[in-house]
């Protein structure tokens, strides 16, 4: 799950934001202060700033002026159409992409997506307490003793411990592992799936179903 904070004092512009940008993999958090968004940092981790210039409490450049003494997470400006000092700054203090108003959602979607991107590192190796799953080079061990995994068992595990400590819905992994454009895939394929690699975790406890709904790979 991707985390947004936009910072952004207009109602209608930052619900219009909102409803464009979230999505069941993306969550956006709206302050309307930089008081607010402060609270916010200190509280969270966030995958992406979106951060206005103009606020009634202060001024988005010194937010991002101090973000950036402790963190490198991605930033992007909104600034006023004629205000080419405001993108020119805001770069200089290390704004990732600024995007000037009047803008299209469309647009700004693009530029998040980009963003977030470039912010997530690949994961191809992932040590969880006696496992080693090397998604990379298709090796997987408890301990010493290796795992053999099909595909499609290797894409569900993937998608699961990626997603650690998020229930996921059986739709959501059907969409996801089957992606070869299949029109149909019968549900009890992922039913099987999923005890054919529980059974190869030697049952695995962490991997649990959530009755009614579908899986979790409990943190």
């Amino acid at each position: 799950m991707k985390n947004i904070l936009l910072l952004e004092d207009d109602f209608s512009l930052s619900e219009g934001i909102k409803l464009a940008l979230q999505s069941d993999d993306v969550s956006v958090q709206i302050c309307r202060s930089i008081k607010d968004a402060g609270a916010a940092l200190s509280e969270n981790s966030f995958s992406l700033l979106i951060l206005d210039v103009n606020l009634p409490d202060g001024n988005g450049l010194e937010l991002l002026k101090n973000i950036r003494q402790s963190s490198e997470v991605p930033v992007i400006m909104l600034t006023a159409n004629d205000m080419e000092t405001d993108i020119v700054t805001g770069l200089e203090l290390g704004a990732d992409d600024y995007i000037t108003k009047p803008f299209s959602l469309a647009v700004l979607r693009a530029r998040v997506k980009t963003q977030l991107r470039r912010s997530t590192p690949a994961v191809n190796t992932l040590q969880i307490d006696d496992f080693s799953f090397d998604f990379e080079r298709m090796e997987f061990y408890k301990g010493k003793q290796e795992i053999n995994l099909s595909k499609t068992e290797q894409k569900l595990l993937k998608i699961l411990v990626l997603n650690r400590g998020r229930t996921m819905s059986r739709d959501e992994l059907l969409d996801k592992v089957w992606t070869d454009g299949a029109e149909y895939v019968d549900e009890n394929a992922l039913s099987v799936t999923v005890k054919r690699l529980r059974d190869k975790l030697d049952g695995c406890k962490k991997l649990k179903t959530v009755y009614g709904i579908g899986y979790v790979w409990e943190k």
